[in-house]
């Protein structure tokens, strides 16, 4: 893989964000021209210091992917395009709908129109999300289960995902998209759960603060970030991955209050509080969740590696090392 990527351009959207960053990390360690795009926007997860100490090593641009001006210029000459550049908050995209749907959805189809006028030879993977199967009608969840976002993030994810789907298979820009599920780890936003609730209870255990479960007997499957990127680079390299579509996820399913008592042990200290869903989130919960994922492990080679305990002991460490820089 390292051969396959050196002095190639990489052009990464979220780029300065929790997978972008992770994933610029592995591209320069194997000698790819990488460049970073963000518009640094603070509730969507854009943070410098997320590639601090390898900033002297990628281009960065701040800017917005709703700039069209500024797409057409960065999308020359690139050979992939990791689209990472979303909204990520499901309650965000219910009170301002409209925000919503010109990041996860308007903006990804004038990235594609980019790509189609300007370099309709490079390869782009899209960064989708478990969200858009909504409540599962059956677990776990494979690639054949039916579309029900339970919230406006995820109808417009779902519309974004099947822009490059399209656009792979009428126009032929090589694109493919990867369904998210919980993906978690170092350089994750932890001030709020905009992102992700794992990292607001990571923040306050590393805080020797109690965190709230809600609920608690739903099942979850965890991504650590560094598999997740594994899977980005594969479907990036993989002729095979064109115009697919695949889930990733975990073999290791667990209950979200067995994951607090994980927590717990892995920090050595904290403690939580069980609570009732609060009203406007229950009614956006989607219950029992994992994947199946046997179709990228089929087509492409690709499993997860990091256990559960190993993830969030590395992901705590790095908190506890690095927390100042997250809050």
């Amino acid at each position: 893989m390292e051969q396959y990527y050196k002095d190639s351009n990489v052009l990464i959207t979220g780029g300065l964000g929790f997978i972008g960053s992770n994933l610029a990390r592995r591209l320069v360690s194997m000698g790819a021209n990488v460049t970073l795009v963000d518009s640094l926007i603070p509730e969507y997860g854009g943070n410098l210091f997320n590639v601090y100490d390898f900033r002297d090593k990628v281009k960065i641009n701040i800017s917005d992917v709703r700039d069209v001006h500024s797409m057409r210029y960065l999308i020359q000459d690139q050979e992939y395009l990791f689209n990472l550049a979303g909204q990520t908050s499901h309650m965000d995209s219910m009170t301002d709908p409209f925000t919503d749907l010109e990041i996860n959805s308007h903006s990804q189809l004038s990235i594609l129109e980019t790509c189609r006028h300007y370099n309709p030879d490079i390869k782009v993977v899209f960064a989708s999300t478990r969200q858009i199967y909504g409540r599962p009608d059956y677990l776990p969840v494979d690639e054949k289960h039916m579309l029900r976002p339970v919230d406006v993030n995820g109808i417009n994810k779902m519309a974004g995902e099947w822009y490059h789907i399209l656009y792979n298979n009428v126009y032929g820009i090589q694109a493919c998209a990867l369904r998210l599920t919980n993906t978690y780890g170092p350089r994750m936003r932890i001030k709020d759960s905009r992102q992700t609730f794992l990292g607001i209870w990571i923040r306050l255990a590393v805080e020797g603060r109690p965190f709230e479960v809600w609920g608690g007997e739903q099942l979850r499957d965890f991504s650590y970030v560094d598999d997740a990127v594994d899977a980005f680079l594969m479907a990036a390299m993989s002729e095979e991955a064109n115009g697919k579509i695949f889930n990733l996820g975990d073999e290791n399913v667990i209950s979200l209050r067995d994951l607090a008592d994980l927590v717990v042990e892995m920090s050595g200290d904290g403690k939580y509080i069980m609570r009732e869903f609060p009203p406007e989130r229950k009614k956006i919960d989607i219950g029992d969740y994992y994947s199946d994922y046997k179709y990228i492990t089929s087509s492409l080679g690709w499993k997860p590696k990091t256990s559960l305990r190993d993830g969030l002991r590395e992901s705590i460490q790095f908190y506890r090392e690095h927390l100042k820089h997250y809050l």
